[in-house]
């Protein structure tokens, strides 16, 4: 299986992982950007901006995506993987390009290896602005509100373009009720 968490930051997805790390402790446990020793490297590059270009920032994510998928995904795919963030998230934020341009070159970058399962963990603009309140932003979160609301937007447009086999949870729900259906998803 390879399990992918998805949503905007705030979302709870670190909540979840770490739930999921308690029950599944033979499952191996990465996330997108920043999965591998290259990977960290291209993330941190992001997060700080010092891409001026949302192309080269798109072209980073790639580079992380491609390596992600050979160096943690295809080496165990006899495991559980369980992704904090994947592809999904790569197009979702390209959003300088045509949905199908960046779906078709995400699906360069990953073999055409598609998750086996997705969870959307995913939040109104009252619950976003609520928690973005409560934190410091990095360069991504700084975009605003109405920019992560169309990331998520366009999370849940690109699960159904690909026809994965997905669930969309409200992230507003208790820990306890979110986890539950996570675990009901992963064990149908």
């Amino acid at each position: 299986m390879y399990v992918v968490i998805e949503g905007i930051d705030t979302a709870g997805k670190s909540t979840q992982l770490e739930i999921l790390a308690k029950k599944y402790n033979n499952a191996v446990f990465t996330k997108e950007p920043g999965g591998t020793p290259i990977g960290s490297k291209l993330r941190q590059m992001v997060l700080t901006g010092e891409a001026n270009s949302k192309l080269a920032e798109m072209f980073l994510f790639l580079a992380d995506r491609a390596e992600h998928m050979q160096e943690i995904v295809l080496k165990n795919k006899d495991k559980m993987v369980i992704s904090d963030r994947s592809m999904i998230s790569g197009i979702a934020y390209a959003q300088n390009l045509p949905l199908k341009t960046v779906i078709d070159l995400n699906l360069i970058s990953t073999n055409n290896v598609l998750p086996s399962h997705v969870i959307l963990l995913k939040l109104s603009k009252k619950e976003l602005e609520n928690r973005l309140s409560q934190k410091e932003h990095d360069s991504i979160e700084a975009r605003g509100i109405d920019y992560l609301i169309d990331i998520q937007n366009r999370m849940e447009e690109t699960i159904k373009e690909l026809n994965l086999n997905y669930i969309f949870i409200d992230a507003s729900l208790s820990i306890e009720k979110i986890s539950k259906d996570i675990e009901d998803f992963l064990n149908e």
